[in-house]
């Protein structure tokens, strides 16, 4: 496919680079495999690089992680109390991926995996299958009282466990389409926005001073995507803390 660089959907085309195919199945890997793969490899050199000197006055970098530990693990505290730490190295990966995913997709040219439905949706699965796995180890039968409030009038307890399985499997939709859907729309927008400058700096002086308004709104929608960015990585990570207490703590 020509490129069109005004076209806003452009940037989400996935496309081969090392075409591999086995039959009838297609393992290529592709630009969202590669970005994925940069994505971990940027993520654990940054880590170790920064932990690598263990000082006790840390450096700038050091800090940076430091922080971020400690911003994981309160987060995990708090949803799912000390018990919930057990899952730490987990939760601490699954937020550092979607954080630097997201900000890739904020670099000129680069590839936003989590614009793409089935990356999320398969971190969302992944996040729901632990979630399910340790609380049938770890308590049983017992974990589907998850799915039975106390307290509930028996006339109403159908009811009330069928609204709540519903919940309960509507929750890897809800937390997949929602970084997706924020990841995407926000592109859009900024490649649109970008569009009108080029289009109207085609009409000479007029339309440079007329482009000046998109410009300035593209700035600020860049400015309000890497907030976003970092918000929807927070908002999973969360989300995945209390999903995960559901596991620890499956009683109501």
């Amino acid at each position: 496919m020509e490129y069109d660089p005004t076209d806003p959907i452009h940037q989400f085309q996935i496309s081969s680079i090392v075409p591999i195919k086995i039959g009838s199945w297609d393992f290529s890997f592709t630009n969202s495999a590669l970005f994925m793969v940069l994505t971990v490899a940027v993520t654990a050199a940054f880590l170790y690089y920064t932990t690598r000197g263990r000082g006790l006055v840390p450096s700038r970098a050091q800090s940076v992680t430091e922080l971020t530990y400690e911003f994981t693990a309160n987060m995990l505290r708090d949803a799912a109390g000390t018990a919930g730490m057990r899952f730490f190295p987990f939760v601490f990966a699954i937020f550092l991926f979607v954080l630097v995913a997201n900000l890739f997709g904020m670099i000129p040219f680069f590839f936003t995996v989590t614009s793409h439905l089935i990356v999320t949706f398969a971190l969302a699965m992944l996040v729901m299958t632990v979630v399910v796995v340790y609380g049938l180890m770890k308590h049983g039968l017992h974990f589907f009282h998850l799915f039975v409030p106390s307290g509930v009038p028996g006339i109403l307890m159908p009811l009330v466990v069928l609204i709540e399985v519903v919940s309960f499997l509507s929750r890897p939709v809800s937390l997949s389409v929602r970084l997706f859907a924020n990841m995407l729309a926000g592109h859009i927008t900024l490649k649109v926005f970008a569009g009108f400058i080029v289009s109207l700096s085609a009409f000479g002086f007029v339309g440079v001073i007329g482009s000046i308004l998109p410009l300035l709104m593209v700035i600020a929608l860049t400015a309000l995507e890497f907030l976003v960015a970092a918000l929807q990585a927070y908002v999973f990570a969360v989300l995945t803390c209390m999903y995960l207490n559901d596991a620890l703590h499956p009683g109501h």
